[in-house]
């Protein structure tokens, strides 16, 4: 009696953590058992591992056949174990060489015919395995996903017999083809806006500084328009960003042929989404759209129709950058660093502004629909504009704006500086307000805001973050007060009352 081990992995977040597949078959009762905290798709495994043997010609040995999943207080969830908990068998039936076996790690799900189908996560389990000094057994479908790792020795067959015959030597697999990078998508260009400058200026602040951005305004207005092209400003991945963004989607299942995610995901949930499906929880602990936006933008249209528990999910991971899904057993983290940019109607009805289309409550009911949005998450918005729609004639007359791509330079142009000045990674959204540098203009100004409209220390630290990017796009090392200035003039005020915010703002640019 003997004991083969084959390496596999569980996956905690984005995470993979090793998990040994021990297997022993011993005289005794015919039974196939599996043991060591597995979920129900990890214990039916056995009747698709029995299918695949018998597809093949063989039959499992009428023993004892116990698989331990190790260790053993780890959950293992998943289809993925179908793969290591066959080989494993294979091997102590003396079909597959142990020694062989003993360098690599596999992961995959079996068909009833011995095809392997493709799983979540291959990505991280072949980061995982080249850390370890092993190659990685993954479907076919998924090699060059596996690819991405570096120098690791990967086979992908198609089904378990290709790799059995390679393994003796019979017909031996081909390495597989190079992964390929995110197809390009055309994307909508700004200079279908026609008019809008206040609004054309923030998405472009907020684009180059990675900036929070809330747009108000009627139905119809030019909100969502605006929101589409945000993608077209924004320069590619780096290759860290890259791979960090595609390990997240490799545990979603949504990397598509291997191919590595290369431009920011834009992300769009209907306002119907559950809290976990923003956040991220189910039964699996699925990353959510938070997850799936993560280094690049999170799109909430309709804003205050979300629900108020999914809203209230953001306010964590705008701050840290990262959201930990609570369960029973164990608590999963994944990577959150998104750009949130939301659109709504200033009131029910959406004509708030228009005194002539407002319903009978303005601004009341301004004030109701707003409320919607907690005070705290406001508070994690950098700017706040007001979309005012096009006349019929600035439609039909107005000239088109500037292109994306000349906007996009000018991103991408300040997203140098910043990295430059900061190292990779850190945008001015994330900048301590002590690491900003303002002229003795600018300082005196962000304080007499910071009193005059009861900024949190917050608040105040995220007019500075602005103010520094609206000097980077000036070409400007020190902040000054006219920055300063513009910054205040895109906090958030409430409908129907005045305006202290853009006073002051006017104020400040004099």
């Amino acid at each position: 009696m003997s004991i083969t081990r084959i390496q596999s992995f569980a996956f905690a977040g984005i995470e993979a953590q090793p998990v040994e597949v021990q297997v022993q078959i011993a005289a005794g009762l015919p039974v196939f058992l599996v043991v060591g905290l597995a979920d129900k798709a990890v214990a039916e495994s056995r009747e698709r591992v029995r299918a695949a043997l018998t597809a093949m010609g063989l039959a499992l040995p009428a023993k004892r056949i116990l698989v331990n999943l190790a260790p053993a207080d780890l959950q293992k969830e998943g289809s993925h174990f179908d793969l290591p908990i066959a080989l494993g068998v294979l091997t102590a039936m003396d079909v597959l060489p142990a020694e062989e076996m003993a360098r690599f790690a596999a992961i995959g799900e079996l068909s009833l015919d011995g095809r392997l189908a493709p799983v979540a996560g291959v990505l991280p389990a072949a980061i995982a395995a080249g850390a370890r000094d092993l190659g990685l057994i993954c479907p076919a479908a998924q090699g060059p996903e596996a690819g991405w790792a570096g120098e690791i020795g990967v086979l992908a067959p198609a089904d378990l017999l290709a790799l059995i015959n390679h393994f003796r030597g019979e017909a031996l697999l081909e390495p597989p083809p190079r992964g390929r990078f995110q197809a390009p998508s055309r994307q909508p260009d700004l200079a279908d806006v026609r008019g809008m400058d206040g609004a054309r200026r923030a998405l472009e602040i907020a684009a180059a500084g990675q900036h929070n951005l809330l747009m108000i305004g009627a139905p119809g207005g030019g909100k969502s328009m605006l929101a589409a092209r945000l993608p077209g400003l924004l320069p590619d991945l780096t290759p860290r960003e890259a791979l960090e963004v595609s390990m997240v989607h490799s545990v979603a299942g949504l990397l598509s042929e291997g191919r590595l995610v290369t431009r920011p995901p834009f992300r769009e949930p209907h306002h119907s989404a559950s809290m976990a499906a923003i956040a991220g929880g189910g039964n699996r602990a699925r990353p959510g759209e938070i997850s799936l936006a993560h280094r690049g933008v999170l799109f909430l249209d309709e804003f205050p129709e979300f629900p108020r528990a999914a809203l209230e999910a953001l306010r964590q991971p705008l701050e840290t950058g990262r959201t930990t899904v609570a369960r029973a057993a164990a608590h999963v983290t994944y990577p959150a660093r998104f750009q949130l940019v939301a659109a709504m109607n200033p009131c029910r009805c959406g004509h708030l502004f228009d005194a002539a289309r407002a319903c009978g409550r303005a601004p009341r009911c301004g004030e109701d629909y707003q409320g919607r949005i907690s005070g705290p998450l406001l508070d994690r918005i950098d700017l706040v504009v007001e979309i005012a729609p096009a006349s019929p004639a600035e439609l039909m007359r107005a000239p088109p704006g500037e292109r994306s791509e000349t906007v996009a330079a000018r991103v991408a142009a300040c997203r140098a500086i910043q990295r430059a000045r900061q190292g990779e990674g850190v945008g001015n959204a994330d900048l301590a307000g002590d690491a900003i540098a303002l002229d003795e203009g600018a300082r005196a100004l962000a304080e007499q805001a910071a009193d005059r409209l009861h900024l949190s220390a917050r608040g105040l630290t995220r007019i500075l973050r602005v103010a520094r990017t609206i000097a980077d796009l000036a070409g400007v090392d020190v902040v000054r007060r006219e920055h300063v200035a513009e910054a205040i003039a895109y906090r958030h005020r409430q409908p129907g009352r005045a305006a202290p915010a853009r006073r002051l703002a006017a104020q400040g640019g004099d």
